[in-house]
């Protein structure tokens, strides 16, 4: 079965590239190729899937070595994978998600002349992602990882022609190329201190290293997490990124991507169990981004980046969990596969709103669509229950252990989180209901569009709504599959430890804690949105609802400090550069020129000039030496 690891990348890649370089003549096939060999990787991933079930616990590892990478005296890197239940989570939903996606694009994308360039796009993303999670050695994961913000550029940027698309693009990967310096700098400093890339005998030799150089290795891997996972302080890229096609904000920015810096973590849980202040880094960017996100979200108009909002706040509660460390890096992951199905449902959801409205984002000009587009009301409802946590859906579970495990720190910083992530719930269910309200309900808000046509909404087609469908039933049983009998922590415990929380309330205070402040928040936007007319203009807000429009400032301060910093830094290095160093050089050539031209003036070629400096000289000699004989 371990030679099957490889077919899994192996696949979407080969799609990738006949689909980029097969040209024209697969134009009309090419979206079936692409969709058929991320299906065909989903389904290789169920058979090792089956037989990793039939194996015991400690047994079910399987590894592949292709061959040696980088064979260099005292440095060697493998082309080598590793399956075991960690990244089997993330193959299952990055396959099997990602088809689902691919079938929707189908239908999403079947006008767009560059359609099998998109497919083959999105191939390459799955494949850079599967390679990224299957990994055995950082290095390898270091090259899935850049592959991974590669095919995000691309796909972000796909219209191009749009400026604001290509802005979104170039700021996606400048941005990520920071977080990227994170892992490269960390990889460097195992490579000194332990000799290897590899999981192994990284991971196994963290307890017996300082704690200093193993707090460096990690929170240069939190830099790293942040900037893919959109986290403070470089969370500015992912609201700019919904002008990518929706399925892509589906893909990368809900269901994959933009959890690979949790996997990173948690894939690393040795080295952060080992460095406390590390861990404690990680806790402190994962509440911050909670309520960043949350607060972003309130505000948006536009309902692809108001869902972006919710994407940065939910992967906050995710990075959060991780640094609880053994108490809470199972729960991140389930919250992460639950977030996954009901993520990817809302973004599609939202896509086909879309669809339906001639591209209107603008939530302000929707209003009343449950009554043209039933499936996606109800599909997009489910996704939207799932994820305020309503009582028996998925986000249900995998948010109230994350609660729970917050609240199990211990002592004031306990309490804090555990207040941190109910206040993060209340907003949750604020600005969704919000989004719902909005786009579903009250009396229809269209207006004409740039052609000066009204929209006439309409149900998209099957293949569109059928990922929908199947996304919604993952947000509605998948959380309460998982924790039946503690099966997703039974699954996760031997790669990822677990520690068992006592938080110091009982489960079912939290519990009634995190369902009273949800039903505060619907009832809160019912009571702004649901009763009273929404203006398609917004109004001018409250300082915080304006500031929360912009990002809460984030550009303005990435502007001010990097960009108009930058620029006085340029400014003053050429200052200096001009008057310092230029004025040594152009003095010290000037100075050589001056003299220089004095001195030609002696050699000027006139023999009378030539006798009277020659008589000049000889009468100088015969002073001098009656001078001295005087003396």
């Amino acid at each position: 079965m371990d030679n099957l690891i490889a077919l899994l990348i192996a696949a979407p890649l080969l799609g990738a590239v006949v689909l980029l370089c097969g040209g024209r003549r697969l134009d009309k096939v090419g979206h079936w190729i692409g969709t058929v060999l991320a299906a065909a990787s989903f389904a290789i991933g169920l058979v090792l899937f089956a037989d990793m079930l039939g194996k015991g616990a400690e047994d079910r590892a399987l590894y592949q070595r292709l061959y040696t990478w980088i064979p260099v005296e005292g440095f060697q890197a493998d082309i080598a994978f590793q399956l075991d239940q960690l990244s089997m989570t993330f193959v299952l939903l990055i396959s099997g998600v990602g088809t689902l996606i691919h079938v929707y694009s189908i239908g999403y994308m079947e006008h767009d002349e560059r359609r099998r360039r998109f497919f083959g796009y999105l191939n390459l993303f799955v494949a850079a992602m599967l390679l990224l999670v299957l990994a055995d050695n950082y290095l390898l994961l270091y090259f899935g990882w850049e592959g991974v913000g590669l095919a995000s550029y691309l796909l972000i940027g796909f219209w191009q022609h749009k400026p604001s698309a290509a802005t979104a693009a170039k700021k996606a990967f400048l941005v990520n190329r920071v977080g990227d310096m994170g892992l490269s700098i960390a990889i460097m400093i195992m490579f000194t201190t332990f000799g290897t890339f590899a999981f192994g005998p990284v991971l196994g030799a963290a307890g017996e290293t300082s704690e200093g150089t193993l707090t460096a290795i990690g929170l240069m891997l939190l830099l790293a997490a942040c900037g893919k996972s959109a986290q403070v302080p470089l969370q500015s890229w992912l609201g700019d990124a919904m002008e990518g096609p929706t399925p892509v904000s589906a893909l990368i920015h809900a269901a994959t991507m933009v959890t690979a810096g949790v996997y990173l973590i948690v894939r690393s849980a040795d080295i952060f169990n080992a460095a406390p202040d590390a861990q404690t880094v990680v806790v402190v960017v994962g509440a911050v981004t909670l309520l960043f996100g949350a607060i972003v979200g309130c505000a948006k108009d536009d309902i692809k980046k108001a869902l972006a909002g919710s994407t940065m706040s939910q992967i906050g509660y995710m990075i959060l969990a991780a640094g609880l460390g053994p108490i809470g890096y199972v729960f991140a992951i389930m919250h992460l596969v639950t977030h996954g199905f009901f993520k990817a449902g809302l973004f599609l959801g939202a896509g086909s709103v879309m669809h339906g409205m001639n591209d209107e984002v603008d939530m302000r000009r929707y209003g009343g669509l449950r009554k043209y587009m039933p499936v996606t009301f109800v599909t997009f409802g489910l996704g939207y229950l799932a994820i305020i946590g309503f009582p028996g859906l998925s986000g249900f579970f995998s948010k109230d252990m994350i609660i729970e495990a917050a609240f199990a720190k211990g002592g004031t910083q306990g309490w804090i989180l555990g207040s941190v992530t109910l206040l993060g719930a209340a907003i949750t269910a604020y600005y969704m209901t919000r989004v719902m309200i909005m786009t579903f309900f009250g009396e229809k808000r269209w207006q004409a569009d740039e052609k000066n046509e009204l929209p006439h909404p309409h149900e998209s087609p099957k293949s569109m709504t059928v990922p929908m469908i199947l996304l919604a039933f993952g947000s509605v049983f998948a959380g309460g599959f998982f924790s039946i009998g503690d099966r997703f922590v039974h699954w996760l415990e031997p790669v990822t430890g677990y520690a068992h929380g006592h938080p110091p309330i009982s489960a079912a205070a939290v519990t009634t804690a995190t369902v009273a402040v949800m039903v505060i928040g619907v009832g809160v936007a019912y009571l702004q949105y649901g009763r009273r007319p929404v203006p398609v203009v917004a109004p001018r807000g409250s300082l915080l609802t304006r500031a929360a429009r912009r990002d809460l400032l984030q550009d303005d301060f990435n502007h001010a400090v990097f960009v108009r910093g930058g620029t006085h830094l340029t400014r003053s290095l050429v200052y200096v550069d001009h008057s310092l160093v230029d004025g040594v050089v152009n003095g010290t050539a000037a100075s050589v020129g001056g003299l220089s031209g004095r001195l030609r003036k002696l050699q000027n070629g006139y023999a009378r000039s030539y006798a009277v400096s020659m008589f000049g000289g000889t009468a100088v000699l015969i002073a001098a030496t009656l001078l001295m004989r005087a003396v």
